[in-house]
């Protein structure tokens, strides 16, 4: 009755068994963007449909999830916990429901909209972990997250290729889809039930978001530098499948996909960088780590010959990105932390807006500058982004110089 000022604060033993559960949630939610993607040729062959069809199911995932961090991730400063995780959870179960039965390619295209929309908890759940936080542990708290997350992106094709081959595309889906609801009982028992204080009605926060970008200089800079190394890092994942499965290296799908598992050493590397920013400034983690990601690109720049060469420039570049990501996060929530939810959409609309311009642009350049010249422009990106981390910024309130 007496937290006024901080109304879900937490204690730190409360803390350390909900960020680990946040974490879960997460991974599992982000996971439904991308574990669908190895049964994709199969979907086509049931359809009927040709495989250029079936391929819009990725990009209207990401859609779908741009546009639930729009619209949905503001909720997190409005809603209690439990009641709005839950909520969300159920509606992302009942999307894949939607999915695993869809009759139609088209119906099946709408369904992942929905997924995708409604998997963004999983950035809900990092703004609640850090809110929830006890002081000077928050970006400990968002990287335990942050690390959920990207074991879900990194294992969700590993394990969404391997249902799909013993259960069908469909049953799959289904099995994804009974795994989130457990999440959602979870996480209405477990996670707090006290409301935020809320700021005006949900329509006017919306169309509050460009005002917070403009208010904030310190959030400008932080999506600007975010973007740039997330255009970086689709560029080389997207590139690199493109490359190796053409000549000279002509790999198939499966050993292609093995490579991926370099990004291991990013889901390590989340934890300490979150302590790291929380007794340093987030500033210098973000530098740090934005310096071994462009350390693992010039590796990858020398060329794919050499197997032990480009996994080990693929871990060093996913452990600088990922870390950087979560001290990104961090800091943006401590601008203003009763708005974190607002702040962090006004952040992920943008940073996936402008990272999905690397999806765009692997393709023409691996066709016009080959492997090393794509390399050498994601290289030039994440010094843009270092760059722009490291220029002082004013900003007003209790979180200037953060």
């Amino acid at each position: 009755m007496t937290r006024t000022r901080t109304p879900l604060a937490a204690p730190e033993t409360a803390t350390r068994g909900r960020a680990p559960l946040l974490a879960a949630v997460a991974g599992t939610a982000i996971a439904n963007n991308y574990a669908v993607q190895p049964a994709l040729t199969d979907m086509a062959a049931e359809f009927d449909v040709p495989l250029q069809v079936i391929g819009l199911v990725p990009t209207a995932a990401l859609l779908g999830c741009t546009t639930g961090f729009a619209l949905l991730l503001p909720l997190a400063d409005r809603m209690a916990p439990n009641r709005l995780m839950a909520t969300q959870l159920s509606a992302l179960a009942a999307s894949l429901t939607l999915a695993a039965t869809a009759p139609a390619a088209s119906v099946l295209l709408v369904a992942y909209l929905f997924v995708g929309a409604t998997a963004g908890v999983a950035a809900q759940a990092g703004t609640i972990a850090g809110r929830l936080a006890p002081p000077g542990r928050r970006a400990g708290a968002v990287a335990t997250v942050a690390a959920g997350m990207s074991a879900g992106m990194l294992l969700s094709r590993l394990v969404g290729g391997a249902l799909a081959d013993a259960l069908g595309w469909r049953w799959m889906l289904l099995v994804c889809a009974a795994l989130v609801l457990l999440c959602a009982l979870a996480t209405a028992r477990l996670l707090p039930g006290e409301r935020p204080p809320a700021r005006g009605r949900y329509l006017a926060a919306l169309s509050a978001l460009p005002r917070l970008f403009r208010q904030h200089p310190s959030l400008r800079r932080a999506v600007a530098a975010g973007g740039l190394w997330y255009l970086a890092f689709n560029l080389v994942w997207v590139a690199l499948a493109l490359a190796l499965g053409r000549p000279p290296h002509s790999l198939d799908a499966t050993e292609i996909g093995l490579y991926g598992l370099a990004g291991l050493l990013g889901f390590l590397a989340l934890p300490p960088a979150g302590r790291l920013a929380d007794r340093h400034s987030p500033r210098t983690v973000i530098t740090a780590s934005l310096l071994t990601a462009a350390t693992g690109t010039a590796l990858l720049a020398t060329g794919l010959d050499r197997p032990w060469v480009t996994l080990a420039g693929l871990a060093l570049f996913d452990a600088g990105a990922f870390a950087a990501q979560a001290a990104n996060q961090s800091r943006i929530m401590a601008l203003d932390p009763a708005r974190s939810g607002s702040l962090s959409s006004v952040y992920l609309v943008v940073y996936f807006t402008v990272g999905a311009l690397g999806t765009t642009m692997a393709a023409p350049l691996v066709e016009t500058l080959g492997w090393p010249g794509t390399a050498l422009t994601a290289l030039g990106a994440l010094l843009a982004a270092a760059v722009v981390v490291t220029v002082p910024t004013r900003e007003r309130g209790p979180s200037a110089g953060r």
